[in-house]
Parts: C-alpha cells; sequence; structure tokens
C-alpha cells in the first residue's frame, strides 16, 4: 500500500507543481537514513519522501490525525502521531526504532514552519533523534518563493550524508551535558548542511538612518 500510495502522489505533486528533485544521486543504495530537512509547508513530507530513496517514516502532529482520510493519507506515507511541547519520549523512540529497522527517518529540526524562507535553529531534541539512532542524516533543501499555488516552482536539493560518526553522542551523559553536546556537536553540522541547499532571500540592504 506504501509504495502504491507515493505512486499516486508521484504523479499528482508533479502535475499541480513544477517540481525539481537535485541531488539524488547522493543517496547510497540500500541503507536507511535520517533526512533531515528545512520546513516552508505542509507538503514537505511528500517532497521529500518523493525525493529520497526508500520507505519513510515521520512525526506529525496530533492534531493532522483527526480528519480520518487526511489521517489515512499520511499514516499509508509513514507518519506516526506526536504530542508536541509534551516531551512525547513514546514517539521519539519509535523514530529511532524505524531507523533501526531500516526505515528513513524525516525529521524536521527547526521544528515549525519557515514564514520568510529562511532557515532557522535547530531544537536540540531532533538532534538526540538523530544522534541516537546512529545512522547518517542526509540533509535536504526545499526552496519555493511565497506561498504554494499551482505550479508553483519547487526545488529540493539532496545534500551529501553526514557520517554518524560526527554526531555520535557519548551514553551515560547528564541532562546538562547532553544539552551541551547537542548544540555544540550534533546541531551545527546538519543545519549547515541544510542552510547550503536553501535559496533563503536576499537580506534587505539596511537603510541609513536619517540625520
Amino acid at each position: 500500500m506504501y509504495y502504491v500510495v507515493v505512486a499516486i502522489v508521484r504523479v499528482a505533486m508533479h502535475v499541480w507543481f513544477n517540481l525539481k528533485i537535485e541531488g539524488r544521486e547522493n543517496i547510497p543504495e540500500g541503507r536507511a537514513f535520517v533526512y533531515a530537512s528545512n520546513h516552508r509547508s505542509n507538503a514537505d513530507p511528500v517532497l521529500v519522501t518523493l525525493a529520497g530513496k526508500g520507505r519513510f517514516s515521520f512525526m506529525a502532529k496530533s492534531e493532522l490525525f483527526k480528519n480520518k482520510f487526511f489521517a489515512w493519507l499520511i499514516r499509508s506515507l509513514g507518519a506516526f502521531p506526536v504530542e508536541r511541547g509534551t516531551g512525547d519520549t513514546a514517539a521519539i523512540e519509535k523514530a529511532i526504532d524505524n531507523v533501526k529497522n531500516g526505515v528513513n527517518l524525516l525529521i524536521f529540526p527547526e521544528g515549525t514552519r519557515s514564514r520568510d524562507g529562511r532557515v532557522g535553529k535547530g531544537k536540540t531534541g531532533v538532534a538526540l533523534i538523530a544522534a541516537r539512532s546512529h545512522a547518517d542524516v542526509v540533509p535536504v533543501g526545499i526552496s519555493f518563493d511565497g506561498k504554494l499555488h499551482f505550479r508553483s516552482k519547487i526545488t529540493v536539493r539532496i545534500g551529501q550524508p553526514i557520517p554518524a560518526g560526527t554526531l555520535a553522542v557519548e551514553e551515560g551523559l547528564d541532562d546538562r551535558e547532553l544539552l551541551r553536546t547537542l548544540k555544540k556537536n550534533v546541531m551545527p553540522p546538519i543545519m549547515d548542511g541544510i542552510k547550503a541547499l536553501v535559496d533563503e532571500p536576499k537580506a534587505l540592504p539596511m537603510q541609513e538612518e536619517e540625520s
């Protein structure tokens, strides 16, 4: 069922949008990865799934499962619910187990959608998933202008995998040390990898103050 739904959605997305996928050759065959992407729209999980290789899973806020048809659709694409802001450890464990069982995991380190197209700061909870999964991380950049509409031009870029060894976290660290390690060693390479793939809007020149 998963691959049938993906095939149908693939056709629909290419018809509705002007979709371009770059860098798919960077993904090695036959392995599961953590895909880390910037977050622009509700279509992002589908876009990354179409750009990647193999089967995917991803966390989605529990509110998205209230509509029965939409819940069926995203579950068919590998979504599972997470209660945001509650420290949902069960969802985190499920995410890590999925990767260890050969299913790609898609995460959005920013934790929320960007309204201006710029890449925001990453959340340490997502960094923990990436570190504890012991899988290479594939950075992904999604770029488009304005709001999505019919025939919007979307570019999805896949970067070179970041080796799991560079994102490793020692076992037995207390909460304070763990947080420090995640911020210092795990988040920077992930967020830098994503940012390098995104067409961020140019910053407006600072206007000189009137004298």
